[in-house]
């Protein structure tokens, strides 16, 4: 067998792209997933794409201020290296939940001071604009990387062009091939230095740099002793990284481990090949260190994936918690207050859980934040619509207040009284104001009513005094009049009843519980002696009318008959009246007319019945006559 044909043998038997023939784990990326075909074909998108999961992966603990946020942009923006889009983000994030909180809290605070909700009007934020410029300035300095990164890839794939163009040239002349092994070797190494090219182009530039390598080797013409120690040389070069491999099992950080192990695949397939015996020996022993990082890695984003599910769960639970509070039933502050407590809480709690899985992670999160965000809508609209019922309320007591102290000096103790009661009810009816006028508005108000008051009292206090002499004075007048005998008096008394009725009439009011009594008792007597002076008055005039009267007047009989019959007529109109009164009216001033009516009748029966004995004794006088 020709050296030619030992080496075309060679390199068939030589594995292509050796290091990616272990099987991996797919990795979930934010805007790809990257398959196992092009791990095994394009090494500039693997190198690409780790970069950007291992990114995607990291967690940033979150800045406590605004400013220690600012600052660390300021940083980022200072420094040279590449910026990380994910702690970005987190930056982002929390400065404006930060900025949020700090609306939230001023927003709080101007209406706990008496601000009007429709006239709030938040002050520019200096640290926003801060954070803005900053922002803008990384933002242009990623822009700028970004260009700079797919200029050098651009570059490089032209540099990887020409070198296998420069193989192509070696391949020109079979027989110059063993003098110029060096050169091609030279080659190879610089393919090697040049990192990464576009992503879509990786591909078939590798299968064809392969392809030139492969050609150059089935025309090379090497010695035995050059095949060979190019041949130890490689092993030694492959056990090396064998070595590295077995080494990455021990590696706490099982994503670093992955990824050295891709540059270790991206070294040990650019190796040239080992002898044919020990091939199959070096390549299993690689694949073996390499299964065990890959299984580490699978078992690490299998566990990640786990827990992600179960923070998904716990957020899950939360929302569902926070969507079926029944909020109909809260009425009061309190009950406002209490169920925002059990919210903090599980906002609170939220922030211990970490991340959902990624595809889920926004959708949660969005869930999360509606849910609170309707809860404290309805409290802002229930505290409004309850400041606005406040405000009513006191506008309410404020124009009692005001009536209360129009009346507060008045001197119309019984109008005013009233009036006044009838303000206090509307007091109690009316709810209660803002905490921070209720004492200062009762005060007011309860001010007017005892001044009010305060002064009626005094008032009284001299009335009663006065009402007390009066009442000892009618009490005298009753005695007075009790003492008198019609039978002992000898004759007619009328002007002693007449001035003790004057009497009564000038003395002034007494007190009203006793006043009704009083009177009674009073009537009684006038009454008693009235009655006995027109009884006797009565008998003398019969007496009179007997001793002048004549069998023969007819006519007088006639006349006293008709006033007979006017006086009936009268006493059943004021029956009737008496009836009418005595069912429709309960309230002393009906009691006293009922009284006088029966006066009046008492008047009309006596009247009566003296015209009744005037008749008889007419009719006595003509049976006396006609016997």
């Amino acid at each position: 067998m020709t050296d030619i044909q030992n080496a075309n043998e060679e390199v068939q038997n030589e594995p292509l792209a050796e290091g990616l023939n272990v099987a991996e784990p797919t990795i979930e990326v934010a805007a790809e997933n990257v398959t196992s075909e092009e791990n095994e074909t394009d090494e500039s998108a693997m190198e690409e794409v780790m970069a950007d999961t291992e990114e995607s992966k990291k967690t940033f603990s979150p800045l406590q201020t605004k400013e220690e946020i600012i600052e660390r942009l300021k940083q980022l923006a200072a420094e040279g290296e590449e910026i990380s889009r994910q702690e970005l983000d987190s930056l982002k994030s929390n400065f404006y939940r930060l900025l949020k909180q700090e609306g939230e809290q001023e927003y709080k605070t101007y209406i706990e001071n008496g601000g009007e909700p429709d006239s709030y009007m938040p002050a520019p934020n200096v640290d926003e604009a801060a954070f803005k410029e900053q922002m803008a300035v990384i933002r242009e300095k990623r822009a700028a990387i970004a260009l700079e990164q797919e200029r050098q890839k651009e570059e490089n794939y032209q540099k990887k062009l020409a070198i296998i163009e420069k193989i192509k040239e070696l391949l020109a002349n079979p027989d110059e091939v063993n003098r110029v092994y060096n050169d091609f070797k030279a080659l190879q190494q610089e393919w090697n230095e040049i990192k990464n090219v576009p992503a879509d182009k990786a591909t078939d530039l590798w299968k064809t740099y392969q392809l030139n390598v492969e050609q150059f080797y089935d025309t090379l013409k090497l010695n035995n002793e050059l095949r060979a120690y190019d041949f130890k040389k490689n092993l030694e070069l492959k056990t090396e990284l064998c070595e590295k491999a077995e080494k990455l099992a021990e590696e706490a950080d099982v994503i670093s481990a992955f990824r050295q192990l891709q540059q270790l695949h991206q070294e040990f397939r650019e190796i040239g090949p080992v002898s044919n015996e020990l091939r199959e020996e070096i390549w299993t022993r690689f694949k073996a260190a390499s299964t065990v990082v890959n299984k580490r890695h699978q078992e690490y984003f299998e566990k990640r994936k786990e827990q992600e599910q179960e923070n998904l769960d716990q957020k899950t639970a939360i929302c569902e918690i926070i969507e079926g509070m029944d909020l109909t039933n809260l009425k009061t502050f309190a009950d406002w207050n209490a169920v925002s407590e059990q919210i903090t809480a599980l906002q609170a709690k939220w922030k211990t859980i970490g991340f959902a899985p990624q595809k889920m992670n926004v959708k949660i999160f969005e869930r999360f934040r509606a849910a609170c965000d309707s809860f404290f809508q309805q409290k802002s609209e229930f505290f409004k619509s309850v400041r606005d019922s406040l405000n009513n309320n006191l506008r309410l007591k404020r124009e009692l207040c005001e009536k209360a102290e129009a009346l507060m000096n008045s001197t119309e103790w019984k109008e005013t009284t009233d009036t006044l009661v009838a303000l206090q009810k509307q007091w109690k009816e009316i709810g209660t104001v803002p905490k921070k006028y209720s004492d200062t508005i009762w005060q007011r108000f309860n001010l007017a009513c005892d001044t009010f008051f305060a002064a009626k009292k005094e008032a009284n206090s001299s009335q009663h005094s006065e009402q007390a002499e009066n009442m000892a004075k009618k009490k005298a007048i009753i005695e007075r009049l009790a003492a008198i005998d019609p039978e002992n008096e000898g004759g007619d008394y009328r002007s002693k009843l007449r001035e003790a009725q004057d009497e009564w009439s000038s003395v002034g009011h007494v007190p009203f519980k006793e006043k009704d009594k009083l009177y009674k008792l009073f009537r009684e007597q006038m009454d008693r002696l009235y009655g006995a002076l027109n009884e006797n008055a009565s008998r003398k005039r019969i007496i009179r009318f007997k001793n002048e009267v004549n069998d023969g007047d007819g006519r007088v009989r006639e006349r006293l008959l008709r006033q007979l019959e006017i006086l009936k007529n009268e006493i059943k109109t004021y029956e009737n009246n008496l009836g009418f009164l005595t069912l429709s009216s309960k309230s002393k001033s009906g009691n006293s007319l009922v009284e006088e009516l029966n006066r009046k009748m008492d008047k009309l029966k006596a009247d009566m019945n003296e015209i009744k004995e005037k008749i008889a004794a007419l009719d006595e006088k003509k049976k006396e006559s006609a016997e």
